[in-house]
């Protein structure tokens, strides 16, 4: 990697048309253009002008690796130190996990929030991330980190987009996520047509004769939501599972079985082995049972949930410490073991780790407390609260209150 990281601005255009500014994202909350879809941020004309100016890599104080719940809420505490921050995620939009794989699942453990869903939580987190000026850059994955001789990290992504940061933050969730695959051979062929991992909008499927593979809590809750009354109600559900027992909530097993012996959905014990098609379009699963006899199952549409296989990617090589996939860090500042990048969330490990977004929150606290020295070697940071401190107040955008 050279040293200057010169990139040519005639390419810039092109570069920043993954590169969103926060204030220009999420429907409900800021400014789009009325025909685009709501994941089709307008870009800012500001951003724009001051790329095509540049030459050589973006001038950071902090690269955070990551826009779900917790790499949102690293901007917030980074800005409440008047941080400012660069976001690089693979998706095409932020939020996570919490979008890309349960956007429309109540979530009960967020503090002082009794239920929202993941949704919710991401619009909620991004209007109170909106002060801060955050830049994200989606659809990419960063591929290099080095230091540099001035003790910054020179930052590639797969897009080419470059970085000079004093700090990094990696809230990458369980790395580059990818959905574990049901392995029939030339069953692929149908991805995205009549196969589908995720469901990202339920009422492609309402009317639907579903076929519903896996024993987790996603392949329940969702053979359930399609079951029930309602707008997405398929025409019918088979839930397939290897075995008898489930690893889902106990009050989803016992409300899936109630529906079985209403007749309203089935269960089949066995797996699937096999399909049949006609006109190349997907007709039925071959399913085989404990008894050893394979049966044909029909159906226009098969959904499958086995889970999540969790790939660290390129993050497993920048020299990390790493145990069982997860990245090692201290719990006073969060920091891995190469000063100046943190790592908040589900991607690190440490003694008593639990794996919950308000953990991940409590994280990004002490990370950003951690993070000020390289940032502000000669300042002396003060904790201020955001209820009292007219400097807080001025950050945020909001006026000082008076009180009698």
């Amino acid at each position: 990697m050279p040293k200057s990281g010169k990139t040519s601005p005639a390419n810039w255009t092109s570069l920043f048309a993954e590169t969103h500014p926060a204030a220009d994202y999420a429907p409900a909350l800021f400014k789009l253009k009325p025909e685009k879809s709501p994941m089709e941020p307008q870009l800012n004309q500001e951003v724009i002008n001051t790329a095509a100016a540049h030459d050589g890599p973006i001038e950071t104080d902090a690269v955070i690796v990551g826009a779900g719940p917790v790499g949102l809420f690293q901007v917030f505490e980074l800005g409440l130190l008047e941080i400012k921050a660069h976001v690089i995620d693979s998706l095409a939009y932020p939020g996570g996990q919490c979008i890309e794989l349960y956007p429309d699942k109540p979530i009960y453990d967020i503090p002082a929030v009794p239920m929202c869903t993941g949704k919710e939580l991401t619009d909620s987190l991004l209007k109170q991330i909106e002060p801060f000026g955050a830049t994200f850059h989606f659809g990419q994955e960063v591929s290099t980190v080095e230091r540099q001789d001035d003790g910054r990290f020179f930052v590639q992504t797969s897009k080419g987009t470059q970085f000079l940061t004093k700090t990094i933050f990696i809230a990458a969730g369980v790395g580059a996520f990818q959905p574990r695959l049901l392995k029939v051979d030339g069953l692929e062929k149908f991805d995205n047509t009549q196969l589908f991992y995720r469901v990202k909008s339920p009422a492609d499927f309402a009317g639907k004769n579903l076929v519903i593979v896996g024993g987790g809590d996603s392949a329940l809750d969702w053979a359930l939501n399609f079951a029930k009354e309602g707008p997405n109600k398929a025409e019918s559900v088979i839930l397939i599972h290897r075995r008898d027992g489930f690893k889902a909530a106990p009050a989803s097993v016992a409300k899936m079985k109630e529906l079985c012996d209403n007749y309203e959905m089935q269960f089949i014990v066995g797996q699937v082995t096999g399909y049949e098609e006609k006109d190349g379009k997907l007709t039925g699963a071959k399913v085989t049972g404990a008894d050893g006899v394979t049966r044909v199952v029909p159906l226009d549409v098969m959904l499958v949930f086995f889970g999540l296989s969790p790939k660290l990617g390129p993050i497993a090589e920048w020299g990390l410490d790493i145990e069982r996939k997860q990245l090692k860090v201290d719990t006073e500042k969060f920091s891995t073991n190469v000063p100046g990048i943190f790592a908040v969330g589900d991607i690190n490990t440490y003694p008593g780790k639990k794996k919950l977004i308000l953990s991940g929150f409590h994280e990004c606290a002490l990370a950003a407390f951690g993070a000020a020295p390289f940032i502000f070697p000669d300042k002396k940071i003060h904790l201020q609260y955001t209820t009292t401190s007219p400097k807080l107040h001025k950050v945020l955008g909001v006026e000082t209150p008076v009180f009698d």
